[in-house]
């Protein structure tokens, strides 16, 4: 049987410090495959997400992290960050709600400017060390990229955007994308910045890349562990 889906698939999660040093290595290394990925945020929902879900029939894996991992994911960053010529700052987050800057991404990318609001958020959070999920940060990144600030500032408040991110949830669940940086390529599966080059080799080696593809596009509803070194929700 044929792969269901051939583009490849990159869950991205603006929360993980993993996954921006994947998003680093992807967009500044390789942008022929950055422009040819689907790009599909995940992250931790909320409360009101968490019932959107179920009652979609869809599942959120979660595992808490111990503090000797969490001690262990400081050090392990910060080793890759500058093996990479990039210094982190570290942010402090107090009850975060993530859907405001992941929501808010799906608001960018209906303005065109999707990869930009990615590249800024991330520089942000983790470059910065601001908090993301203070609603003023995101209209400030908005101010910054021409965007509608309010819309921006306030995506997890908006009904259709709260529509979307259960699409997005679905879609992480379908392809049991339990943490992040999470690759997809056909029925292949990368967790992890450790297995970002067999990725690389499983789309090179297939053909070539496919065309470019916007996600998730509007439509009907479908029915229907916090990660390790390398990986993380």
């Amino acid at each position: 049987m044929a792969p269901r889906n051939r583009v490849p698939r990159f869950y991205f999660s603006l929360r993980s410090p993993y996954s921006w040093l994947a998003y680093r290595r992807l967009t500044d290394q390789h942008p022929e495959v950055a422009a040819a990925v689907e790009w599909r945020p995940w992250w931790e929902p909320d409360a009101r997400s968490r019932r959107m879900l179920e009652a979609a029939g869809g599942d959120f894996p979660y595992t808490a992290m111990s503090r000797a991992k969490h001690l262990y994911i400081l050090q392990d960053v910060r080793r890759l960050a500058r093996e990479a010529g990039l210094e982190p700052a570290w942010p402090v987050d107090r009850d975060p709600v993530w859907e405001i800057p992941h929501l808010a991404y799906f608001a960018a990318l209906d303005e065109g400017r999707g990869a930009e609001y990615i590249r800024r958020i991330y520089e942000v959070r983790w470059q910065e060390g601001r908090d993301i999920c203070d609603r003023a940060t995101i209209a400030e990144v908005a101010r910054e990229l021409g965007l509608p600030e309010d819309l921006l500032a306030n995506a997890a408040d908006d009904e259709q955007l709260r529509e979307r991110g259960l699409r997005a949830l679905l879609a992480m669940d379908e392809d049991g994308a339990f943490g992040v940086p999470f690759f997809v390529h056909g029925f292949h599966k990368f967790w992890g910045v450790d297995r970002f080059p067999a990725f690389l080799r499983a789309v090179s080696g297939g053909g070539g890349l496919p065309a470019a593809v916007s996600w998730p596009q509007a439509g009907p509803l479908p029915g229907g562990d916090q990660g390790h070194a390398g990986g993380c929700g």
